[in-house]
């Protein structure tokens, strides 16, 4: 339990910390608030926000700033957003990999199948119920308002994960479930931010130097001296380069990887993907919240946990910069959002979790039952961090952004939720 309180501490707690400052902030003086986020750090023409988008949200402050004419602007908000929260998404990226590709990995098998179609439910659900509220409002305000539909897809693992142990007990199988739907809820979120929103017009050609800086530093740092120093169990070129060249090849990597991104309109956030799989890791994984994982010392390992204290600042800054929202803003997306949240997730992980469990007869882990399905459900519709990212994306800046981000905040309605709901399903706790 120690490992799950100080990830909590250290990651989301100065992420809602970030997230109050913003809030009180941008409800007691919204315009410095508002020249916080925008403010510009750097004039370029390389990357950044458009220049005339930038002017026409600053408005006459934009004046304010002496500036040559220039394409780009890189302000407070592209700088953590688009930046510094690729490291946020690498890590995320990492716990995802190795589910997926490590021999015991928890999303291989088996094992999976019954959590993989939960997760599929809890994904169609929330979009069903998000999409099908909107389109009760009338054909403009579902225009406005349907480019948000992924928003309620999300899970914070951090919080639903302890949410999931008062609810059932460190022992109880439906934490484990929980977490592999999490994880897989993760991956997911990262191809929909990939494919249904870019930050600009496509130009694919760009993710070549993605791909050659991925394939040229797994080759050359990774493959080659594991093939040089094959039948010398000294290992001399693989020590030499992890002790004299460390993690530095993939961050100068990473950082071609994250241009390749930024000029071909992915999202850049989701830049350092390619390059997690390139790191040299362990032969297996503890789990993103299992005490030995923090023993591993493989490069990749190595560099999520070198990584960790500057994340915890970057996720600080990030609820600073997204979630200043003025509580007037509240609207219909806000309660779209909590809808497909609060009513889709637990609805669509029950009937997905059925299907895989029962109809399918994949089954469920011993001592689970089905009502424990629909409680997951409930826990997993803390969206949070991933989905306050969406919103950021999914809307332009203005009172439908910000109202969508307010859905997000209340996602925590969630947490007190689910412990009612165990409550009336009977849920056994079981201690770990």
């Amino acid at each position: 339990m120690y490992r799950v309180w100080n990830f909590l501490t250290n990651y989301s707690l100065l992420l809602i910390a970030g997230a109050l400052i913003a809030l009180v902030w941008a409800n007691s003086d919204a315009h410095s608030y508002h020249l916080l986020v925008e403010y510009p750090l750097w004039f370029n023409n390389w990357i950044g926000a458009d220049l005339h988008h930038w002017e026409l949200l600053m408005g006459p402050d934009a004046e304010a700033f002496g500036h040559a004419e220039t394409a780009k602007v890189v302000t407070a908000h592209y700088l953590v957003n688009d930046i510094l929260m690729a490291f946020f998404f690498a890590i995320a990226g990492k716990e995802v990999w190795e589910a997926v590709i490590l021999e015991n990995g928890s999303l291989r098998g088996k094992k999976a199948a019954t959590p993989l179609f939960a997760t599929l439910g809890g994904m169609i659900g929330p979009i069903s119920v998000y999409l099908g509220l909107a389109w009760f409002l009338g054909a403009e305000k579902f225009g406005m308002v349907a480019n948000g539909w992924a928003i309620p897809t999300a899970t914070d693992i951090a919080f639903s994960y302890l949410v999931g142990r008062l609810v059932f007990g460190a022992g109880h199988p439906a934490v484990r479930f929980l977490l592999l739907l999490a994880i897989a809820d993760d991956a997911a979120g990262l191809i929909i931010l990939a494919i249904f929103y870019p930050s600009g017009e496509l130009a694919p050609v760009w993710l070549l130097l993605s791909l050659a800086s991925a394939v040229g530093v797994y080759v050359l740092f990774n493959w080659l001296p594991r093939k040089l120093d094959a039948g010398d169990q000294l290992r001399p070129r693989s020590t030499w380069v992890r002790q004299k060249l460390s993690w530095w090849p993939y961050l100068i990597a990473g950082a071609l990887s994250w241009f390749g991104f930024a000029q071909s309109g992915l999202h850049p956030a989701l830049g350092l993907l390619p390059i997690v799989p390139t790191l040299p890791h362990a032969d297996r994984a503890f789990g993103i919240f299992a005490e030995a994982e923090q023993y591993l010392t493989d490069l990749l390992n190595h560099t999520e946990h070198l990584l960790k204290h500057p994340v915890e600042i970057v996720l600080f800054f990030f609820g600073l910069m997204n979630a200043g929202v003025e509580f007037s803003a509240i609207s219909e997306p806000t309660w779209l959002v909590l809808a497909g949240l609060i009513i889709g997730k637990p609805l669509g992980v029950l009937l997905f979790g059925y299907i895989g469990a029962h109809t399918l007869k994949l089954g469920l882990p011993a001592g689970m039952r089905t009502v424990d399905l629909f409680v997951i459900g409930c826990v997993a519709a803390i969206g949070f961090t991933v989905s306050l990212f969406v919103a950021s994306v999914a809307f332009e800046p203005g009172p439908v952004q910000d109202a969508a981000k307010m859905g997000a905040l209340f996602s925590f309605a969630a947490a007190g939720i689910s412990l009612i709901a165990g409550k009336l399903a009977k849920v056994q706790k079981v201690a770990g």
